[in-house]
């Protein structure tokens, strides 16, 4: 005798004409209200809870600030030392170079090499930073292995005959001339990453020396905040 079964599947619903029975409407009617809850649930925790990249973003933005304000300091640090140091040599550099000079000293001459040696030493050292600190620095050590060349280039018109010094003596001052001006550009942009750092304006410009056509200071005092 074949086991008893229930009656087959398509005379379950009979009695209610194949609609589903009163619970399973309330059910299949309340399944779209509870899913649209837990979906605005989530979305709402996804919106409000805090993002783990953003703040890893945040962190990471304020350490590159906080060290970038370190290396304007000392950058600027370094550019008013190598400031000082031109002043000095930039005055007997041109003085040696004025129209019927006598040649400078090859133990001065020296001393401007040795100088100048040290300066393409000091701003040898390239940290990476945000780009406007990268652009200043750069633009100091342009200048600096500028300077450099100009008096090595002295040196040379020092070996030469007195008729052949000329032209080459005329080279030195627009090599001279050309570190000048690129150091007041390096000193503007200088000027500019301080005060965006909140230190203010820092002027380390050259002067007299810078030459013809050479940015100089803006007159604000020194250590005011930019506008």
């Amino acid at each position: 005798m074949s086991p008893r079964t229930g009656p087959p599947s398509y005379t379950r619903n009979r009695a209610t004409g194949g609609r589903p029975a009163k619970g399973q409407l309330a059910l299949i009617l309340l399944l779209p209200v509870v899913l649209a809850g837990l979906i605005g649930a989530a979305i709402g925790y996804a919106v409000a809870a805090p993002d783990e990249t953003a703040a890893a973003v945040d962190r990471i933005r304020a350490e590159e600030a906080r060290r970038d304000v370190t290396q304007i300091t000392e950058l600027t640090a370094q550019a008013r030392t190598t400031a000082a140091e031109l002043e000095v040599l930039l005055g007997e550099l041109d003085a040696a170079l004025a129209d019927g000079a006598p040649p400078a000293a090859a133990d001065q001459v020296a001393r401007w090499q040795a100088t100048m040696r040290a300066a393409v030493e000091r701003h040898a050292d390239t940290p990476s930073g945000t780009t406007a600190t990268n652009v200043a620095r750069g633009a100091l050590r342009g200048a600096v292995d500028g300077f450099a060349a100009a008096v090595d280039l002295y040196a040379a018109a020092l070996g030469l005959p007195d008729a052949d010094r000329p032209p080459v003596l005329a080279l030195v001052d627009r090599q001279r001339t050309g570190a000048a001006t690129a150091w007041s550009v390096a000193a503007a942009q200088l000027d500019q990453i301080n005060i965006d750092a909140g230190n203010g304006h820092q002027h380390v410009y050259l002067g007299g020396h810078a030459g013809e056509g050479a940015f100089t200071p803006d007159g604000a005092p020194e250590g005011e905040p930019g506008g």
